[in-house]
């Protein structure tokens, strides 16, 4: 008789909460938790990469504009720049000649305009003998034409009608004329002598008409006849003097040297002729003058 054969053992399955189906649960957390830390840092360690490479996309980028701007816009913004002077010239040039021009073309410009202007300024003032003085009265084109009052000298030469040759006024060129000034006497008084030029304001002594004064009431009267007449002339000559240092049309350039212990080196001007005729007799209080 055959012998039964040998029954065949399955294996149980393991539950779901055997220890050994837990341990490979865990073991699949870790393996995926790990996976995506490592995904992190790797995204982590591409963005500084990819910020770098944005960094130098940027940098080419501005080095291509900056390439554009080197050319043209330089050129461009230069242009605008001489625009604005150009114009800016255009407008000071048109308030500066009051309406004449807008280019500084004026016929009669301001001194500070001029180059002989800031010549002065550097040279600084000229000082002139009278014989140094005569050599500037016009009769030279090459040369200015200087004038001097109260031994101040100015130059005229923009004036030259008048005061060149064959001007009204050529007797004041190349000198010292002051005394000229007062009386009258173009031709006989070029000189700054003013010596005895009061005597044309004072009246001529008639001993007929001054014996109606005592000795002190007559010299009394002339010595304020003699004041009133200095004054006549102080003021007489200062208003040529403040005629050409106030003008705008004639420049003082210097000064007149005149030699050691004058006018007491020159004998004394009588009284030209004009100014002696103005003279009259003195008056008697009450009177008619005729």
């Amino acid at each position: 008789m055959a012998s039964p054969e040998p029954s065949v053992r399955r294996r149980k399955p393991e539950s779901k909460n055997s220890p050994t189906s837990e341990t490979e649960q865990a073991l699949k957390r870790v393996e995926t938790l790990s996976s995506s830390d490592s995904d992190d840092t790797k995204k982590k360690e591409a963005q500084p990469l990819e910020k770098s490479k944005s960094k130098k996309n940027k940098k080419s980028k501005a080095s291509e504009g900056e390439d554009e701007y080197d050319g043209w816009n330089i050129a461009l913004d230069i242009a605008r720049v001489l625009s604005f002077l150009f114009l800016a010239s255009c407008g000071l040039s048109y308030l500066v000649s009051n309406g004449e021009t807008f280019f500084w073309g004026m016929s009669n410009p301001p001194k500070y305009l001029t180059k002989a202007y800031y010549k002065e300024l550097i040279r600084g003032p000229l000082y002139l003998t009278p014989s140094e003085l005569a050599l500037y009265d016009g009769t030279n084109p090459d040369i200015p034409i200087y004038l001097a009052i109260n031994w101040t000298i100015y130059d005229v030469s923009s004036n030259p009608r008048t005061y060149g040759p064959g001007g009204s006024y050529h007797y004041f060129a190349g000198c010292d004329a002051a005394r000229a000034y007062v009386t009258g006497c173009f031709a006989e008084d070029r000189s700054p002598d003013m010596r005895g030029v009061e005597e044309m304001y004072l009246p001529l002594d008639d001993p007929n008409v001054d014996k109606n004064w005592s000795r002190q009431e007559l010299r009394e009267m002339k010595q304020k006849e003699r004041e009133e007449a200095l004054k006549k002339v102080h003021d007489g000559l200062k208003h040529w003097v403040d005629f050409f240092a106030k003008s705008d049309k004639y420049k003082k350039v210097g000064y007149v040297k005149m030699p050691k212990g004058w006018p007491g080196t020159e004998p004394r001007r009588p009284l030209c002729e004009t100014a002696a005729k103005g003279r009259k007799v003195r008056k008697v209080p009450g009177t008619r003058e005729e």
